[in-house]
Formats: structure tokens, C-alpha cells, sequence
């Protein structure tokens, strides 16, 4: 398997940016999932699986390990206010360093996600992952088929297929290596309208519950830092010692 491509998604559920190389460190890549939005009423982490909307604005890291967010309008987001304004509720970015709880929602029924009751659960701490199991996500191709490889916001499009096999693995990336430690469940965001044509899409989730147990792609922790290429052949590493 070679990497195909490499994303970082400096806020959770905005767009991300396209990468040739990146540092990768305990954290996952370098600047990953480091912001998310909260809803200053409710304490909620906000994701696109409550607020579909976010996945139309994007993010980029800047030098000085902050972020620009790129408005669906095409403005640039300068402040709190201005975020809140486009969400039409009082909202706050906050940095991976925030202490304060990490409670994000979900619906129980994506099929009628109107009337479904939602249901909380707690993120991992540090960057703004969903699990505390992964800090780095990886896909194959083939695995994606047909479908936009936007609907998954894996870090790592590799070539081929096979991926699932690698669970349980320790495997060398480029210069990092990785502890695959679990299949990624997959909820109502794979199914999100995105920009470019990308539509709301109930047909993906049903295809992956029925075909794959409700799971697509890998997560894995990092046991070794070290720098990721485009075309960097994925391989397996023997190495003792716990993640990072």
C-alpha cells in the first residue's frame, strides 16, 4: 500500500486542507483536529452531524500554529462573533489545550434524524478526536468504491485495499510508525451534502451497516514521530513498547 493522499483537518467538521508531507506525532498529524466550535448554550461540541453547515466552511492552519476559516460565502471568520453570525447561534472556537468537557451528539435513528432522540457521548482529549483510539485514520481506495473520499475525512488515502487486515498491526508510514488498534464506526456524517456536488446521501450508511457491520477505514496511535510522504509505502514494523 502507498499513500495516495494526506488531509489535516485543523477544525472538527470543517473542511480540510490537502497535504504533500506532514509531521506526525503522539497527537496524530501535526495540527489535526487541533479547534472545534461550541455551542456556548448548550456546551456541545458542534459537529456536522448536528450542524450539517460546518462542513461548508473550511479550515487551514497558519505558521503560528493558528487557524483561518474560509466562511461558505467565500469572508474570511475573524472572531467568535463572526462564526456565531453564520451559524445563527452563540458559538466559541476553542483550542485542543481547553480543559472543559467534550460532549458531542449524535442521532440514535439517522434515518429519521427529525424525530430521533440524540444521544451524547464524551470525545478524547487532546486534539478534538472522536475516540480516544485514534489519532491517526487511514482508508484504501478500493474500500471507498464509488464514493467521495471527502465523506470520510480519513488523514490517509492509500492505494489498493486490504486495510482492514492491518488491525492489530504495528506498521511503518514514511518515517512514523503505527499502532492499528481498530475499525472506525461509522455515524450520520458519511452521509452529509458537502461543496462540489457532494450530496446527502442516506444510501452510503445503509450500504456500510449492511455490508461492513456499521465500520469503515482503520484508526491507529502513534508509537514513533517522524514525517509522511505522498508515496510512501506502507509496511509493516516490528517494534516493541506502547504508544505514544
Amino acid at each position: 500500500m502507498r499513500v495516495l493522499e494526506l488531509w489535516r483537518y485543523p477544525v472538527k467538521s470543517l473542511q480540510g486542507e490537502r497535504l504533500d508531507a506532514v509531521a506526525v506525532g503522539g497527537e496524530g498529524l501535526e495540527g489535526d483536529r487541533r479547534f472545534a466550535l461550541f455551542d456556548l448554550e448548550t456546551g456541545f461540541g458542534l459537529t456536522a452531524r448536528r450542524v450539517p453547515e460546518l462542513l461548508f466552511a473550511g479550515a487551514r492552519l497558519t505558521s503560528d500554529g493558528g487557524v483561518e476559516i474560509t466562511l461558505p460565502d467565500g469572508s474570511l471568520a475573524t472572531d467568535d462573533g463572526a462564526l456565531s453570525d453564520w451559524l445563527g447561534r452563540p458559538v466559541a472556537l476553542r483550542r485542543a489545550e481547553h480543559s472543559g468537557p467534550r460532549r458531542y451528539e449524535n442521532p440514535v435513528d439517522f434515518e429519521r434524524e427529525r424525530s430521533s432522540r440524540w444521544e451524547a457521548f464524551t470525545g478524547a482529549p487532546g486534539p478534538f478526536h472522536d475516540s480516544r483510539r485514534t489519532r491517526v485514520s487511514l482508508v484504501c481506495a478500493e474500500t471507498l468504491r464509488s464514493w467521495d473520499r471527502r465523506r470520510f475525512r480519513s488523514n490517509v488515502l492509500l492505494d489498493g485495499g486490504g486495510e482492514d487486515g492491518l488491525v492489530g498491526s504495528t506498521v511503518r508510514l514514511g518515517e512514523a510508525t503505527l499502532a492499528v488498534g481498530n475499525y472506525i464506526e461509522r455515524c450520520v456524517m458519511v452521509t452529509r451534502p458537502q461543496p462540489d456536488g457532494i450530496d446527502r446521501d442516506l444510501a452510503v450508511l445503509r450500504t456500510i451497516a449492511r455490508e461492513r457491520n456499521g465500520r469503515l477505514a482503520i484508526g491507529a496511535l502513534v508509537r514513533e514521530p517522524g514525517t509522511v510522504h505522498i508515496g510512501d509505502v506502507l509496511e509493516p514494523a516490528a517494534i516493541a513498547g506502547p504508544a505514544l
